[in-house]
């Protein structure tokens, strides 16, 4: 492994390395292509050049450049520069956004607005070569280049051998990584979980001796990166990561509503995120804040199952979204999610405890299909049923009704899982049909 202040990367051949354009996106390439055909460094850089190594589909192609953001804002007519903190640019196409960052050094201390004991960066704008954008990068494995110029792959930090070994390592001293941006030790977590790698001894214990200065991370920052970690398909296996290195504790404490399910004879709520990663997986398209309420999804249960015990009763409407509000509270209060987000969160667990009280016949089913929020709460149901491997017959009736088809049994409502069915009181008597007055 090479070590800071060298000057030769170790350099893979298009021969030695299985990365191809072919696999790079169009608009990648001609971001690319025009940078070099206009005298500058064009790189491939970061989760692309790993996950194509690694024969994965990349999610974003980022791309670093010695050009300064005016110089790429005056060589792309459609792009626009962003950030403060961090400045970029973003390359606009018709479907697509590439982002192109000038390669950066490890900035001066008296540059940040942090305090003088704080390693905490707060302003990345000092540029620099690609050996030093290649240094203050998060982990080896996304350290690695790939150079339009001539296919090859450039690694200054040594990822192309922790990515042979399967391993998540930070770059330099990982005490200092994760003091500068707490993000990073969250990220550890999914990119191990995303990959099936592991997270080296020393990032591992500095985690968990670093776990609080989480809480010195931007809100808005956190509720992205957990919006992104619900979506990339390992939630499961990025939270027992941070499960197990402390850092739910101060980043998600609801995680542990899971735990508390199981002790109460609840079902194994935990199955929800690896039943999450499958849809997602699978391709299935869900919104932000769907993900957000399957998260949640264990807490509104045990807020459920604490009014169930108090009430002996099916909540109204009105307690139903009381219920959701109080439980949901303290996760809106720590990560702005845009109204949009907390809404339909909110509106989808609602609608989920709806689908778990007993209807009084059919047509009511029907209707209730034909709310706004039936299809979210429909899914989280789903989730549900599929976790603790109860509630399929209640499934089967909603998505009846969400077809508009009549039901011939008339459901009894779920109960909690691992409480049974409970009964929904006296079978409800034909109507007797109203006769007219006869004329007289």
């Amino acid at each position: 492994m090479s070590s800071e202040g060298s000057t030769t990367p170790r350099l893979l051949p298009r021969s030695d390395h299985t990365v191809s354009r072919k696999n790079i996106h169009p608009d990648a390439l001609k971001v690319l292509y025009r940078l070099s055909n206009a005298g500058y460094k064009g790189y491939l850089v970061g989760g692309s050049v790993r996950d194509l190594m690694l024969g994965r589909k990349p999610k974003d192609f980022d791309i670093a450049t010695d050009a300064r953001p005016n110089e790429v804002r005056r060589l792309f007519r459609n792009s626009r520069i962003i950030g403060r903190r961090f400045r970029l640019a973003h390359i606009l196409f018709k479907d697509h956004v590439v982002e192109v960052s000038t390669f950066r050094r490890e900035p001066d201390p008296t540059e940040q607005k942090s305090a003088p004991e704080e390693l905490l960066i707060t302003s990345d704008n000092a540029f620099g070569t690609p050996e030093e954008d290649a240094w203050r990068r998060d982990f080896t494995i996304n350290a690695m280049f790939y150079d339009i110029s001539d296919f090859s792959i450039i690694d200054w930090i040594g990822g192309v051998e922790d990515l042979e070994r399967g391993v998540v390592r930070t770059i330099g001293d990982p005490y200092v990584r994760f003091r500068e941006d707490p993000v990073r030790m969250m990220r550890a977590c999914e990119i191990a979980g995303r990959l099936g790698f592991v997270i080296d001894p020393a990032s591992q214990a500095a985690i968990h001796e670093l776990r609080g200065v989480m809480e010195k991370a931007s809100p808005a920052r956190l509720a992205e990166e957990i919006v992104a970690l619900l979506r990339c398909g390992s939630s499961g296996r990025a939270l027992q990561w941070m499960l197990d290195l402390g850092l739910l504790e101060h980043l998600l404490p609801e995680a542990y509503d899971m735990v508390r399910a199981s002790e109460l004879g609840l079902g194994d709520l935990g199955r929800i995120l690896p039943e999450l990663d499958g849809e997602i997986v699978a391709g299935r398209e869900l919104a932000d804040g769907v993900l957000v309420a399957a998260l949640l999804l264990p807490t509104v249960l045990l807020r459920r199952y604490e009014a169930d015990r108090a009430k002996r009763r099916p909540l109204r409407v009105d307690e139903i979204a009381a219920l959701v509000e109080k439980a949901a509270d303290s996760f809106f209060r720590r990560f702005p999610l845009s109204k949009e987000r907390s809404r339909q969160a909110s509106e989808a667990l609602g609608g989920f405890l709806r689908l778990c009280q007993p209807p009084a016949r059919a047509a009511e089913r029907m209707r209730t299909a034909g709310k706004s929020f039936f299809a979210d709460a429909l899914f989280l149901f789903e989730l549900m049923t599929k976790a603790t491997g109860e509630g399929f017959e209640e499934l089967a009736q909603w998505r009846a009704a969400s077809h508009r088809r009549p039901v011939l049994t008339r459901g009894a409502g779920v109960a909690l899982p691992g409480q049974g069915v409970r009964p929904s009181g006296a079978a409800a008597r034909p109507r007797r049909r109203r006769r007219g007055r006869r004329p007289h």
